[in-house]
């Protein structure tokens, strides 16, 4: 196999064409055995249920080359639910573990090449996308479905790399309501989101940290990234709440901070507590950790590191994941699988 010819360690965290992606067609109850296509572009009913009325769900994984040379993937299974929650909550054809990790398994291996080389901070990104594509004019689910999964090599989500960033809390605008679809990866939230993520960027932040909708008292999540702090007796904690996000990597930090002895804990975090924490991070797929420099709340703002030197507990929690990931350390918790590519 002869790698796809790129400046691997200058990659930016965009979309960049690989060679193949995986579609799926659900239609009379039951899903296809998925089809391999060249084609970037997707044909498609005006009048499907995606466009209209937001049928659609969606998913963001990683794919590594460890020290040794496998080719892996973090904690796939996690993802597979996650979205089985999402198709559930939006009244879509849920799609099945087994078929979620062929998927994967399958892309991949037609993409080898643009699996990023052990070291180069690179990784392959996966998309799972499903969207309703039968055509309806009344509000009601589809008839057909499309399951896709498609890949590009990414760099750092953000281009600095691992420096800290300035959040804002945000108090005129909600990402999700209670007892809504905040808790499942469907893109109206994100939709939703950008005023108060470009609202925050041109105050001179990075991204906004929302408030929970209904009391607007308790923490709840930072734009497309779970939040967590570390208090000042050495405790991570992040928030408990039905509106954010279930967050594959906030999941895996608090079971590594357990690890390291910080005694984990989901709880809703009042607002004010931000002027307590000693350290603190926004956490997702895309960026792993971001250690947040100083969030600001009205007049005030909370101080946690400088701007070019990640807090402590931040710089840790970060190295022990990312070298899990990458085989560096022992994976102990069984979060790795590797895949059967047939080269």
């Amino acid at each position: 196999m002869q790698r796809a010819a790129l400046d691997w360690k200058n990659l930016g965290f965009t979309y960049r064409k690989t060679d193949y992606n995986i579609r799926y067609t659900w239609k009379d109850g039951d899903w296809d055995n998925g089809v391999i296509t060249d084609d970037e572009y997707i044909p498609m009913h005006m009048a499907a249920t995606c466009l209209h009325y937001g049928q659609e769900a969606f998913e963001g994984l990683k794919v590594y080359e460890q020290k040794n040379g496998d080719v892996v993937v973090f904690r796939d299974v996690e993802n597979a639910r996650r979205m089985i929650r999402s198709c559930e909550k939006i009244y879509m054809p849920i799609v099945p573990e087994a078929m979620f990790q062929d998927a994967i398994n399958r892309v991949v291996d037609a993409n080898r090449r643009y699996v990023p080389p052990f070291g180069t901070g690179a990784t392959l990104y996966v998309r799972p996308l499903l969207i309703g594509t039968g055509a309806r004019i009344g509000v009601r689910p589809a008839d057909e479905y499309m399951f896709i999964v498609m890949v590009t090599p990414v760099g750092p989500y953000f281009k600095a790399g691992f420096k800290p960033v300035s959040l804002v809390i945000e108090e005129e605008f909600d990402r999700a309501a209670p007892n809504g679809v905040g808790d499942v990866k469907v893109g109206g939230n994100y939709a939703a989101g950008l005023r108060a993520s470009f609202k925050a960027k041109a105050n001179g932040f990075t991204e906004a940290l929302y408030l929970d909708a209904r009391e607007k008292k308790y923490l709840d999540e930072s734009g497309p990234a779970n939040f967590f702090g570390i208090t000042q007796d050495g405790q991570y904690v992040t928030p408990a709440s039905h509106s954010v996000l279930p967050s594959i990597t906030n999941m895996s930090l608090l079971q590594i901070a357990d690890d390291m002895g910080l005694r984990p804990q989901q709880r809703p975090i009042e607002v004010n507590e931000i002027f307590n924490f000693v350290d603190a991070g926004c956490c997702g797929t895309a960026a792993v950790i971001t250690p947040v420099k100083s969030i600001t709340w009205r007049d005030k703002e909370a101080v946690y590191c400088s701007d070019d030197m990640p807090g402590e507990y931040c710089a840790r929690l970060y190295n022990r994941l990312v070298n899990i990931q990458l085989g560096i350390e022992e994976d102990i918790h069984g979060w790795i699988r590797r895949l059967p590519l047939t080269d």
